[in-house]
């Protein structure tokens, strides 16, 4: 009992004794006082609370005796009046106990029930509870009657209070539990209890820690009770009715909870804050080890599945209407946090097995297991394959007993998890086609179930959605032939549910994204797509797409009413013309634009330019700020959840709601392409790189929050220990299909254009991005890297890694150390973040272009690294010298180097840099921007090629000692990478081949050289390396277009000439032993000439003065090594005249510019007079030069076409007009093969005026040249057409003249054929029967050269390349430049000239034209008529003269 200022009754008595003596003569009298006193006054209700007070400060053998005395003190007490009550003691503490808990409960000023106390109520209760421990451990307490008692109060026990004995070890949960006669007042008193719990949780009143601890050890008891294993049923059988409650409750608090999802947006913030302190029941870290863990599976296995069956009231159809409302981030935030926790215990391939296990066995509510499927995907990475896989389970059953559930629940399945983009499972469309769009699909295997799959299908229809019937249109399950009409009929019922819709199939965009389920799309939105798009393919091909051609003739109301309109739209013309101009002129000239919209068109740019002269008007953006703030918010949210280790489970939904705030950001741009197919390459202009400003600043943001999200989590972490964060966020960028062509934009500019001006974090950063691109590499398409409108050659398609590759360009200095920072930076934290993965796993993710880049740049830039230098580094020190204020970045670069593990990497063969790997990165080096000095640079090559590469086995890309290997392979590479696009040669050509390189092929084929002159013996039937090299790179290739190939070929022999040129000129020419004599051997040479070389001839008949001259002095040095030099010079031009007389020719026009050169080396290295043959051509050309000016005879010596050569080249270089015509009468009768001979050269520079009219050749002069030819030539009477006549036709005498001229030449010789018809005589038709034959065979060639060429564009000669002094070797278009533009002009010309010879022409001359005739009649019906017409009495003439032989 209290006293008087709140003081106890033993410190009343206390304090009375220490003020006076005791009145009483003994102890007994005291007692029996005392006794007397307790009968009349005590309250034994309060006397229970007496022990708050009853320990006091002191000595500890003060306070065991003072606690010792309360504890007797009361329990004597209760025994006493006990006896007196003539109850049991026990029974009296139990009764007195629950009236004092009764008081203190009710204590409470609040009018409702709650959960917990107040402070003071708190206060009370504490010290009951001590009283009530004494006294159970003395005996002295009835637990039982304690809680039948407790359930005979008034109002039920505050759940606090319940708590307290609980956690006291008074009385457990469960016992009080089992006690309660009416169990469902016991679980509607628990339920209602802990409902107000977790509302008061949530207040601010500091109870939260509390509240929780009540919670958890609460469901600790509902678990181990409610959800028991076979082993804890023994110590359990007391319990009856606690399992049920304990089930109950959680049923009931479950109930609770997922009532409020269908109604989160009514319900108020407080109630859903309740329902969320509710979810940390399936907290694991609340059990530990106090529940077994299969009661933990079982209880978590059979809450998943009351959530997935709860309320099955939504049909199929109601979840095929609305499952998109149910992706994870519009998913109940209540819900998918319950699908979270109840995931943490099972793998995701037991989570699917449950799924798959209810949907077999029990009616479910649709939108819980669909948002349940969109959890999994999102939140296990495994989940993807897992569905896959139970995809096809559900298919194969489906198909093996026709049963419709299995169908429309994998149906429903693969939509729902293709609603949360390609980033964690493949689209709906390309799952479609996988499943049915072959004839091994599921489908295949009969009629019967072919007509199922339609069935169902149909079944869909009425509740489809427009995109998914918009899929099964464009990608039809496989149907056999004999079966289309049942899937045209199903197409026609799906078409018909469009129209419905008001979703025609016809406005269905030409690149639409049928991936996506986005419904919001209208036609006008993917017109404008469609317009992106195209421009960007005709940009890059400079032709009309293919599809936009199609579109034009079979989706006529679409590109009519959507594309065209989108392409037109009015706007201030460019001064100079861009792509979209450029785009509409080609459809306005290929009749694909109505002429009325043209104008249309036109008139509104006109006004609109105007009105913009006139004041304007602003250009307002599509982008939202609020939809951007709030994607800054949620990136702002990922970052706290990055830097806490304990918080990565909540990534994944967090970077799931960032890709719903990215989609409707994306979204709003409507001019942006986002209609990319799965597999079209994404299109880079690496040379200028283009975003629109809106998405550039999207991307920015994104690669800004990932590399803050890197140095956060960094700052706490290395990258090993910060979880799959990082790569989830881009995997998530990478699913965003429209985002790539700006990301990959956006990092060209960053590493590509900005590289070396940008700081150690942001290389970092981006470095770390790259390494998680190629992780997510899979979800990323080719890229088509094209590099400038201008250039001839069509865009590359890369992959992820070689686009690395491009844009990491080693050059000048600047650019050598941010590719040597950067590579390493990516490579070590690869290696740091990935570093328990397996050798294997590392080699997958680690990109080769970044390892190769290494290791070229690092033993330039470090002589350290000039061979293997190993040592085992730590993971950590290299994250740690990368990520130190004071970055060294080469000590960086070598600790890196000088890891094992790097090494290791090094020694795999995908990784490993090649000699031409080298070379071709090598020769990219501007060497007066280089970083290294001009000796430096020597020093590093010498390493390189001498020390590194040349003696390293070809296994791992070097040469195996092999010399001759090793020049194979630098010709080799300078020829790829002079045919390369080289991204410099977007704004300036690279035209010569590197000198350091070159350098080093000249001092290998130097020695080479001399090796063969060391050797034993016999050189007997050598080979010539060289040219073996470059006649094997022109053998079968076959690529791409006709006039791309001829293209290539052009410049490829180009180059070909110019390596020649650069090696010794004596490497052109072998020396062979034959028994005694050393003799020279040009036939690799000749064969190289004729059947490759004269292409490139400039004149058409002779090679270029440089390889002329190359020759010509090779051949000299060549003839120090026989016996008789003068010999093998006359052998080897002697056998000129019949195996190569190109080289005669050349030499014929070079003839001034090479004299004084050869005369001179010769004098040099002989001081003998000049070999025979040499002075032969000396004479020639003085023979044509005093001909000419002099008045005296022309000797012809030798072969005939050689001395008309000489003629012609000198009558070209020194002759007047007036002089020439005098000297072609003065030549001698005999010299009929001179003037045909004269008359072909004519005829080839009369071609070469217009097909290379650099060459100084005019067209008017060499035709004025050529008809005074074929006029001397008639006047003679001479037979000339023969010149015309193919080779394998007449092998004869002008064969060799054929042979010297270039392909090109010979095909346009019809063009220069009908150039000469004035001097077509009449007596030319009837003097030469074979005349009309020619002519004849000679229009049909020229008809060919219409027809073959007819879709080639005119080329550009000012972008001609790589030498401007040479023609494009392609037939058309010099016809192009013949015909003056106008091909069809010389046609004209030459049909008139025929139809009028031909009725003029003997019938002798038609006897020979039978193998043409088919021809002409399929290419000119009207000439081939009038042939037949005049041929008949030839036919006939023939046939009597047959008969007549017999």
């Amino acid at each position: 009992m209290a006293g008087a200022g709140g003081r106890t009754w033993r410190d009343l008595l206390a304090g009375r004794a220490r003020k006076r003596k005791s009145a009483f003569g003994s102890v007994a009298e005291l007692r029996e006082a005392a006794l007397h006193l307790l009968d009349h006054h005590q309250n034994l209700n309060d006397l229970l609370l007496e022990v708050e007070d009853s320990v006091k400060p002191g000595g500890q053998g003060g306070v065991e005796h003072q606690q010792v005395s309360s504890e007797s003190f009361i329990a004597s007490v209760l025994q006493e009046q006990a006896s007196r009550l003539g109850v049991p003691t026990a029974i009296l503490a139990a009764k007195n106990a629950v009236t004092n808990i009764e008081r203190i409960c009710q204590a409470s000023a609040s009018p409702s029930q709650v959960p917990l106390l107040n402070l003071d109520q708190r206060k009370r209760l504490s010290c009951l509870l001590q009283t009530v421990k004494d006294l159970l451990a003395n005996n002295m307490f009835c637990r039982s009657l304690f809680c039948q008692e407790m359930w005979k109060m008034k109002d039920p026990p505050v759940l606090e209070a319940v708590w307290h004995l609980h956690r006291g070890d008074i009385i457990g949960l469960g016992e009080l539990l089992e006690s309660n006669p009416a169990v469902p007042a016991a679980v509607e008193w628990l339920c209602s209890s802990l409902c107000g719990l977790c509302e008061r949780a949530e207040e601010p009143s500091g109870d939260a820690e509390l509240a929780g601890h009540v919670l958890s050890d609460f469901a600790i008891v509902f678990l181990q009770n409610g959800f028991q294993q076979t082993s804890e049923l023994g110590r359990k059988l007391e319990f009856k009715k606690v399992p049920y409650i304990c089930r109950a409750v959680l049923q009931r608090m479950l109930t609770w909870l997922l009532d409020a999802v269908g109604k989160e947006k009514q319900e108020d913030v407080s109630t859903l804050q309740a329902m969320r302190f509710w979810l940390n029941v399936f907290n694991m870290s609340v059990y530990k080890s106090a529940v077994h863990p299969d009661s933990l599976q079982q209880f978590f296995s059979h809450t998943l599945t009351e959530v997935l069956t709860y309320n099955p009231l939504l049909k199929v159809s109601d979840a095929i209407h609305m499952q998109k409302e149910w992706s994870f981030t519009r998913t109940c935030s209540l819900l998918t946090a319950l699908y979270r926790k109840l995931f943490v215990v099972f793998s995701a391939k037991e989570s699917i097995c449950q799924l798959q296990q209810v949907l077999e066995t029990h009616e479910v509510n649709w939108q819980h297991v669909l948002s349940c499927v969109s959890t999994l995907v999102v939140c296990q990475a495994e989940a993807e394959q897992l569905f896959k896989d139970l995809l096809s389970h559900l298919l194969i059953k489906a198909f093996e007993n026709f049963d419709m559930e299995n169908m429309i629940t994998a149906f429903l399945i693969a939509r729902q998890a293709a609603l949360e983009g390609p980033a964690v499972f493949v689209p709906y469309s390309e799952w479609f086609k996988a499943s049915f769009g072959s004839a091994g699909g599921h489908h295949g295997s009969s009629k019967k179930a072919l007509v199922f799959l339609f069935e169902f299908l149909s079944e869909l229809v009425p509740f489809e959605a427009a995109p998914y019937l918009k899929v099964h249109i464009m990608y039809p399950p496989f149907v056999p032939t004999k079966h289309r009409s049942i899937l045209l009929e199903y197409i026609t019922l799906a078409k018909t549910r469009l129209a419905d819709l008001k979703v025609a199939i016809e406005d269905m965009g030409l690149y639409e994204d049928l991936s996506s389920t986005d419904e919001s799309v209208q036609p006008q939105g993917q017109a404008l797509r469609d317009v992106e798009k195209a421009l960007q393919i005709f940009e890059n091909t400079r032709r009309i797409p293919t599809s936009v051609i199609e579109a034009s003739i079979f989706r006529r109301p679409y590109y009519t009413s959507w594309f065209l309109p989108a392409l037109l739209r009015p706007r201030v013309l460019p001064k100079t013309p861009d792509v979209r101009m450029a785009f509409i002129d080609s459809l306005k000239r290929a009749d694909k634009i109505p002429s009325n919209l043209y104008s249309t068109y036109v008139q509104a740019c006109c006004a609109m330019k105007e009105k913009m002269l006139q004041g304007g008007s602003k250009v307002e953006t599509s982008h939202s700020k609020e939809t951007v703030e709030q994607l800054k918010a949620e990136l702002a949210e990922l970052r706290m959840l990055i830097v806490d280790q304990a918080k990565y489970e909540d990534v994944p939904a967090q970077i799931a709601v960032i890709s719903d705030r990215l989609a409707s950001v994306l979204g709003h741009s409507s001019d942006e392409n986002e209609a990319a197919t799965l597999n079209s390459p994404v299109q880079v202009d690496i040379s200028a790189p283009r975003l629109e400003p809106c998405h550039q600043s999207v991307v920015d943001l994104l690669l800004t929050s990932f590399c803050q999200n890197l140095i956060a989590a960094s700052y706490f972490n290395p990258p090993d220990r910060q979880g799959p964060c990082l790569s989830l966020f881009v995997k998530m960028m990478c699913g965003h299909r429209n985002l790539l062509p700006a990301l990959l934009g956006r990092l060209c500019q960053l590493i590509y254009h900005q590289g070396p001006s940008l700081n150690d974090a942001h290389i970092l950063g981006l470095a770390a991005f790259v390494i998680h691109l190629s992780e997510s590499r899979a979800l990323i398409p080719e890229v088509e890297a094209s590099f400038g409108i201008s250039q001839p050659v069509p865009a590359k398609v890369l992959s992820v890694s070689e686009f690395w590759n491009c844009l990491l360009a080693c050059r000048t200095e600047e650019s050598f150390a941010f590719c040597m920072r950067f590579c390493t930076a990516a490579a070590s934290y690869l290696m740091c973040k990935f570093s328990s993965y397996s050798h294997e796993d590392l080699c997958a993710l680690l990109p080769p272009s970044l390892v190769k880049k290494l290791q070229y740049v690092m033993p330039r830039l470090c002589l350290e690294a000039r061979g293997i230098l190993c040592e085992e580094a730590k993971t950590d020190l290299i994250w740690s010298s990368l990520s130190c204020p004071s970055l060294n970045h080469k000590r960086a670069s070598l600790c890196l180097w000088k890891q094992a593990r790097f090494q290791e990497l090094l020694k795999e063969k995908a990784f490993q840099l090649s000699f031409r790997e080298w070379l071709l990165l090598e020769l990219e080096v501007y060497p007066e921007k280089d970083i290294l000095s001009a000796s430096e640079r020597q020093d590093f090559h010498y390493w390189a090629i001498y020390q590194w590469y040349l003696p390293a086995p070809s296994a791992s890309g070097g040469c195996d000692g092999d010399l001759e290997k090793a020049c194979g392979i630098i010709i080799n590479t300078i020829l790829d990478s002079s045919q390369r696009l080289d991204l410099s040669s977007c704004d300036q050509p690279k035209k010569a081949v590197n000198p350091d390189i070159l350098c080093k092929l000249q001092e290998m084929v130097l020695e080479l050289g001399c090796r063969r002159k060391l050797r034993s013996g016999c050189l007997d039937a050598q080979r010539h390396f060289l040219f073996e090299i470059l006649q094997e790179r022109l053998k079968d290739r076959k690529h791409g277009s006709a006039l791309g190939e001829q293209l290539w070929r052009q410049q490829e022999l180009l180059l070909h000439r110019r390596i020649l040129v650069g090696l010794p000129a004596s490497a052109l020419i072998l020396t062979c032993q034959k028994g005694k004599k050393t003799t020279l051997d040009c036939e690799d040479f000749f064969h190289f000439v004729n059947s490759e070389l004269k292409n490139v001839c400039s004149r058409g008949y002779a090679l270029s003065y440089d390889i002329t001259a190359h020759f010509f002095r090779g051949l000299l040095n060549a003839s120090l090594d026989c016996e008789e030099s003068a010999g093998g010079v006359n052998d080897v031009l002697t056998a000129c005249q019949t195996k190569c007389p190109t080289v005669l020719f050349s030499a014929a026009l070079w003839w001034p510019r090479l004299e004084p050169v050869l005369c001179s080396q010769w004098k040099r290295l002989f001081g003998i007079p000049l070999a025979e043959e040499l002075e032969r051509l000396r004479e020639w050309q003085s023979s044509a030069t005093s001909f000419l000016f002099s008045g005296v005879v022309f000797p012809v010596s030798g072969p005939p076409w050689i001395s008309a050569a000489f003629l012609h080249c000198t009558v070209q270089q020194q002759s007047p007009r007036g002089r020439r015509r005098n000297a072609l009468k003065r030549l001698e009768t005999d010299t009929e093969q001179l003037l045909v001979s004269l008359l072909f050269f004519s005829l080839m520079d009369l071609i070469s005026a217009k097909i290379a009219p650099k060459e100084g050749v005019d067209f008017q002069t060499s035709l004025e040249w050529s008809l005074e030819i074929l006029q001397c030539l008639e006047e003679r009477g001479t037979s000339w057409p023969l010149l015309f006549h193919r080779a394998e036709e007449d092998p004869r005498k002008y064969h060799v003249l054929r042979s010297a001229a270039s392909d090109c030449h010979i095909r346009l010789l019809p063009v220069a054929f009908y150039c000469l018809t004035p001097c077509f005589h009449r007596e030319l038709l009837t003097r030469e029967q074979s005349f009309l034959y020619v002519a004849l065979d000679l229009y049909i060639q020229l008809l060919r050269l219409f027809v073959e060429g007819k879709d080639l564009p005119q080329p550009d000669r000012a972008g001609q390349s790589p030498d401007s002094t040479e023609h494009v070797n392609c037939a058309w278009p010099c016809l192009l430049y013949v015909l003056q533009g106008d091909p069809l002009e010389v046609i004209s010309t030459a049909r008139r000239f025929l139809l009028s010879a031909i009725p003029r022409c003997p019938a002798q001359s038609f006897g020979n034209i039978q193998l043409l005739l088919d021809t002409c009649e399929e290419l000119d019906p009207e000439l081939g008529a009038a042939l037949l017409q005049f041929s008949r009495p030839a036919m006939a003439m023939e046939l009597d003269d047959e008969l007549a032989l017999f």
